[in-house]
């Protein structure tokens, strides 16, 4: 089976093509670029970018996987028709309308047999561009649509390329900018979240506080950077681990935030912007962080007795998070397995909506064009 795969849940363009889990290609558009100047991403900004990326991201995620063929011939009467349907669809994406019929006018059908799309959840100006444009491709090539929870795309980033056996039950730490949760998944599309964040996600929290310290958006990256280059702290610095010996799976990260703020207004200034306070700083949040989301998962795997650990999400890149992780497990429960997807597939692209949508569609959950919809609140079922 085929898939093109679409994600469009926040501020990355993700189109790829899959051969069942094997990837033949995985295209991003990044807007990084874009928000950094504000702190965070802009959703109307983000929309607009989502307008003008798709199309060419969708071309050259078909020419990497060999499967954009010029049109030798073009049946004007079909296509016009069709392209008065195309502009219904894509109404409020007027600059993706343009640009999709010039694609469609002059390329052929791919050999694709599905679209997956993310439907949520996420920033709804941009996920329902995202699923506009799977509907358009869906009714001009005649194709059903597998719906995909960003969040389940995440989990499944650990199977792209394999199809990893004996997992299940299998535990999942998910942490993105959005959303930190612990997943209990016993089998594929079985899940039960048992614990999640109550106020600011791990990701988030990242980004608050490297804006804190003056650091560059987005904060995951920019904190790990920094916290790298600490060594053995010269200035000492002691921040609190919230819900870290709650009895539930719950996490909060407001608080973790609140004192980074709060340590940082009572340093003297030329203190706070010296490169030794920001790196011991960097490094202690981080540290904050990575003990808090270890103990849950670790308590978690334990109590469900877990056969596996899978980590995923964007924060899912740290490389502190995934070492510390996977020495915890060989310690406290060494017969269960660990799975990491490969950094690159961490961060939203297409790839993992492709994988998750090829278990779906193994339990045939195809939708036609006209019944998907975009859910900013979507939560795994």
């Amino acid at each position: 089976m085929k898939i093109l795969a679409v994600e469009t849940s926040c501020d990355e363009t993700g189109i790829a093509i899959l051969d069942n889990l094997n990837i033949l290609s995985n295209v991003v558009a990044s807007q990084v670029k874009i928000h950094r100047k504000y702190g965070g991403v802009y959703p109307a900004l983000a929309k607009r970018e989502h307008q003008r990326n798709l199309v060419p991201v969708l071309g050259q995620s078909l020419s990497e996987a060999r499967l954009l063929k010029l049109k030798l011939k073009t049946k004007n009467s079909k296509v016009k028709v069709k392209s008065q349907k195309l502009k219904k669809i894509l109404e409020r994406e007027p600059e993706l309308y343009v640009r999709l019929e010039n694609f469609l006018t002059k390329y052929e059908k791919p050999d694709v047999d599905v679209i997956a799309v993310t439907v949520g959840p996420g920033l709804e100006p941009c996920l329902w561009v995202g699923v506009n444009f799977a509907r358009a491709l869906a009714y001009f090539w005649d194709l059903k649509i597998i719906p995909v929870d960003h969040m389940e795309g995440h989990i499944y980033a650990n199977f792209v390329g394999s199809n990893p056996k004996n997992v299940f039950p299998a535990m999942c730490l998910t942490v993105s900018g959005g959303h930190t949760q612990l997943v209990f998944m016993k089998g594929h599309g079985k899940f039960k979240i048992i614990g999640e964040t109550r106020d600011d996600a791990a990701g988030e929290c990242f980004d608050k506080t490297a804006r804190i310290l003056g650091l560059e958006y987005p904060g995951g990256p920019a904190v790990a950077a920094a916290a790298a280059l600490a060594g053995k702290p010269a200035i000492t610095i002691k921040l609190p681990r919230p819900m870290i010996n709650s009895k539930d799976y719950d996490f909060s990260f407001s608080g973790l935030k609140t004192a980074v703020l709060y340590d940082f207004q009572k340093r003297p200034g030329n203190v706070k912007k010296s490169k030794k306070y920001i790196r011991a700083m960097a490094a202690e949040i981080q540290q904050a962080a990575i003990d808090v989301l270890i103990k849950k998962t670790i308590k978690a795997a334990k109590n469900y007795k877990a056969k596996s650990v899978l980590l995923g999400g964007g924060v899912a890149a740290n490389k502190e998070l995934r070492m510390q992780l996977a020495r915890k497990i060989k310690k406290e429960i060494p017969n269960a397995k660990y799975h990491i997807p490969n950094a690159l597939l961490c961060t939203d692209n297409g790839a993992m909506i492709g994988a998750a949508g090829y278990f779906r569609s193994l339990q045939r959950k195809f939708a036609p064009w006209k019944k998907i919809e975009a859910n900013a609140n979507l939560r795994l079922e």
